[in-house]
């Protein structure tokens, strides 16, 4: 171990950090290549047990800080957030990756291989999950949305959440690392490789084993999303032009079949809740009609609202959107959640309440088959704010039918696996396709965020090895 960053390890320093940070760089962000996500810390960690701790520590802070500002132009430029937030997002990340990178390198140091391979992917588990709490932006920046791509990987978040899989994304390159550390002996090295393959190939065959599921039903659902103009009243003329526009829309997409149709978030303004020429359409076309309407007949409680005709009824089922974006949402938040009435079981959600479990537990509660979800993203976090919504259908068991403005128009089932999408970030878009129905209680619906409080057990106890005395002799 070297005493200190000398010539001779400089390089390698330099090195390692360049490496890990163009890992980040590829594997986070907006358009992850989810594999690389995998290989990002490894270079770090095998850096770790031959450099000083705190060079160590260093060399994992920033590399994925400059990794991290793949985010910049998005954060300061798309979303425009204030800098001590940017600076926040950035940074806790980064920070965690570091307490990791530092608790491996104490643990291996004392020959604990084992603990040392599950300590990296604890610390971080547990940093996500406090922060998850404590968030107004809920799970946004989790290691596991970068593994979309990858459907057997995910399939455990039925079980553990979305925490079981960012444990995998990175107890894989610590236990890689691991069996290069020099001080161990074979049978440490055996034992740690051999525990963490078997997890993670358990993981791929139940996700191989979950994805090969039929489906009791299909239901076809048409998405519609036109760019311009943004929020205008149905009582001015634009739109009304605007209404025009969605109608001849929703008439195509139901002679092609479609018994669903949904609009994005907040595509009118509106005084009132009776919207008679959505509501002929519903009955005339036989359609569940999905609005997103800035509900404005209430000056004291304006909301973010999704009206929807059903055929045979007078009036809309409403839902107002729990999760509000800070400082860009100028709404009361709801309260209430709401489920349609008959079958299939379908409940409604707008955009970024999908970044939060409390969503998916509800309806999981509910029995909720397909969620119903409009929404209005930034052009550029199209395929990301898609996929964090298609999370939440894997973890409590229902398909998604997404219809954003400026994103991606989106049919996924249960699985994750995306049937139809289109791109609505620059231009106007809509589509139509047959969505699998399953009737799907998932382990995490039920038991909630036990793995999440079983990492914060293990690495309770692995802090706790930290502090016994060095073994003189490995495993």
């Amino acid at each position: 171990m070297a005493s200190r960053l000398d010539r001779r390890a400089l390089p390698a320093w330099l090195a390692a950090t360049a490496l890990s940070a163009l890992g980040w760089w590829f594997g986070s962000g907006l358009y992850p290549l989810w594999w690389l996500t995998w290989l990002a810390p490894l270079p770090v960690l095998w850096l770790a047990p031959r450099s000083r701790a705190h060079w160590a520590a260093l060399a994992a802070f920033v590399a994925y800080a400059i990794g991290g500002l793949n985010l910049w132009t998005y954060a300061h430029t798309d979303i425009g957030l204030p800098l001590a937030v940017i600076v926040y997002v950035l940074s806790l990340p980064a920070l965690a990756f570091a307490l990791g990178v530092l608790l491996f390198r104490h643990l291996l140091l004392r020959k604990r291989a084992l603990a040392a391979a599950l300590a990296m992917p604890a610390t971080w588990v547990a940093v996500e999950y406090i922060n998850n709490l404590v968030s107004p932006h809920g799970t946004w920046g989790s290691i596991a949305y970068t593994q979309m791509d990858a459907l057997p990987v995910i399939q455990i978040a039925a079980v553990t959440g979305l925490w079981g899989i960012g444990f995998l994304v990175l107890l894989l390159p610590a236990a890689a690392a691991a069996q290069a550390a020099p001080q161990l002996s074979r049978r440490a090295r055996v034992t740690t490789v051999t525990i963490a393959v078997s997890l993670i190939a358990a993981v791929l065959i139940y996700g191989a084993c979950r994805l090969r599921a039929p489906a009791a039903s299909t239901l076809r659902i048409g998405l519609v999303s036109l760019d311009k103009p943004v929020q205008p009243s149905l009582q001015d003329t634009d739109g009304q032009a605007l209404q025009a526009r969605y109608a001849m829309a929703a008439q195509r997409l139901s002679s092609e079949g479609a018994r669903v149709v949904v609009i994005p978030e907040t595509s009118f303004s509106s005084d009132t809740s009776t919207l008679p020429a959505f509501a002929q359409l519903a009955q005339r076309h036989d359609l569940i009609l999905d609005v997103g309407v800035a509900f404005k007949g209430d000056p004291h409680a304006q909301r973010n609202m999704a009206m929807v005709f059903q055929p045979g009824l007078v009036s809309p089922a409403t839902y107002s959107k729990h999760h509000l974006l800070p400082g860009l949402d100028p709404f009361t938040p709801g309260q209430a959640y709401r489920m349609l009435d008959g079958t299939p079981r379908i409940g409604l959600a707008i955009c970024k309440d999908m970044d939060f479990h409390d969503i998916g537990d509800a309806y999981a509660t509910r029995g909720a088959q397909l969620m119903l979800v409009p929404a209005d993203d930034f052009n550029v976090d199209g395929w990301m704010h898609s996929r964090m919504a298609i999370m939440r259908g894997v973890e409590s068991g229902f398909a998604i039918a997404r219809a954003a403005r400026k994103g991606r128009l989106t049919l996924s089932d249960d699985r994750g696996r995306v049937l139809a999408e289109a791109s609505s970030e620059r231009q106007d878009a809509e589509l139509v396709g047959d969505l699998p129905l399953r009737h799907t209680r998932t382990l995490y619906s039920r038991w909630g965020d036990w793995f999440a409080w079983l990492d914060l057990a293990m690495l309770a106890a692995l802090l706790f090895a930290a502090c016994l005395p060095m073994r003189q002799r490995a495993d």
